[in-house]
């Protein structure tokens, strides 16, 4: 009877492995194969991602006002100084510093006695010149009928008629000592020339003033309304009427054409609007500057004199003139340039002409069209060749964010496929 013996195989486990190996290896060749040729591939990858939206404002002409943005320094209507005009000993000073003061109203008091005897003494002197007139007058009177009968020479009554005339006289000399006696008087005790605020004393009680010269006592400036004095380059004016001549520029008009506005140190603007009162016509031979000056209306006091601040005039208007957002343009040492979005949805520089600012846009004056797309945000987006979505800009930038969140939407779905295909790839 045949004997049977049993063999055990002695192939491993991993060799047994390395044809299923194999096998995955060629199915995930296959399906990269496919995808490559525009086959059956999973959704988002290799897909061709959407247009970048691109944030852009429709250019529309019109006539824009051009504001010009002047350095300037605050200065009071009227600055009166209170002086001394009577020499004495400063008394009594009759005001709260810093206060506002009315036209007429006492400040100081200088000793009085001094003036108030001579105001006396001038009175008694007007007294004696009056009777003195009353005896010359009575004597003329007696001399004439006795003239008239030749009692007494005409030589007597030509004297009693003298001095008649000449007690008159000192009767005159008499009432103007006593008026000039009387202001005199007055000046003892200092009032304000003109109503406003007013500042420091300047002296105190005790001081010894008016010897000599009138002793500056105090400072009333009138703060409402306020002086704003500024200067613009005479260049810039002949430029400017040039263009008027011309017809590029027209002449502001309206109620508000000589308006001004005043911006802070701190860049906020005054709420009250100026007027312009005058511009020079004389060109500082220094400086080449021309001075203006404008009135504000200062209820509140905010405004102080001596401050610098930054006066916005609108002096004319540029006709057929675009807004665009500063953001928007370019600015180089070759030319200003813009990012104009076509029909097609492609991209292309232009260059335009810058005329000035007006707040946060400039003012253009050549280069574009009506009905152009120029292209505020989104640049980051741009790819050479590539088309955009132009969408309408927002200030804040909503056209932006959409458009962030449009673009990586494709890019995250585009990308967990890929990683689903490796994280499979690994395990097998």
């Amino acid at each position: 009877m045949p004997t049977f013996r049993v063999v055990h195989s002695c192939v491993s486990p991993q060799v047994m492995r390395r044809p299923l190996l194999l096998l995955a290896i060629a199915a995930l060749s296959l399906l990269l194969a496919a995808c490559g040729k525009g086959g059956n591939a999973p959704p988002g990858v290799g897909a061709t991602p959407p247009p970048a939206q691109v944030g852009v404002v429709m250019v529309t002409p019109g006539d824009v006002g051009l504001v010009t943005e002047l350095p300037g320094r605050l200065e009071a209507s009227r600055v009166a100084q209170v002086r001394a005009r009577a020499a004495g000993i400063l008394q009594k000073r009759l005001f709260r510093e810093g206060s506002d003061v009315k036209a007429g109203q006492a400040l100081f008091s200088i000793d009085a006695a001094p003036y108030a005897a001579a105001a006396a003494s001038a009175k008694a002197g007007q007294a004696r010149a009056q009777a003195n007139l009353v005896l010359a007058t009575g004597l003329a009177e007696r001399y004439k009928p006795l003239v008239e009968a030749n009692a007494i020479s005409k030589q007597e009554y030509a004297n009693a008629v003298a001095a008649q005339k000449q007690a008159e006289a000192d009767v005159a000399v008499g009432k103007a000592s006593v008026q000039t006696a009387s202001i005199n008087l007055g000046y003892a005790s200092v009032t304000a020339p003109i109503s406003g605020r007013i500042g420091r004393a300047l002296v105190t009680e005790g001081a010894l003033v008016g010897q000599g010269d009138a002793t500056q006592l105090a400072v009333i400036q009138q703060i409402n309304p306020m002086y704003v004095n500024f200067t613009q380059s005479a260049s810039e004016v002949m430029r400017l009427r040039a263009a008027m001549d011309s017809g590029q520029f027209k002449r502001a008009s309206g109620a508000d054409a000589a308006s001004v506005r005043i911006v802070l140190e701190d860049g906020t603007e005054y709420a009250q609007a100026g007027r312009l009162l005058f511009s020079d016509l004389t060109v500082d031979p220094t400086t080449g500057q021309v001075t203006l000056r404008a009135e504000v209306p200062n209820p509140g006091g905010q405004l102080l004199p001596g401050l610098y601040v930054r006066v916005r005039l609108e002096q004319a208007q540029a006709t057929n003139a675009i807004t665009l957002p500063q953001q928007a343009v370019t600015r180089t040492a070759q030319g200003d340039s813009v990012m104009v979005v076509g029909a097609d949805g492609k991209v292309a520089p232009r260059t335009i002409k810058i005329g000035s600012a007006k707040g946060a846009q400039w003012v253009v004056l050549e280069g574009l069209k009506t009905g152009e797309q120029v292209m505020v945000d989104g640049f980051q987006k741009l790819q050479p060749g590539a088309t955009v979505k132009p969408v309408p800009w927002q200030p804040g930038g909503a056209a932006a964010s959409a458009s962030s969140v449009t673009a990586a939407a494709p890019a995250a779905s585009a990308a967990a496929p890929a990683a689903s295909v490796t994280a499979s790839s690994a395990a097998k």
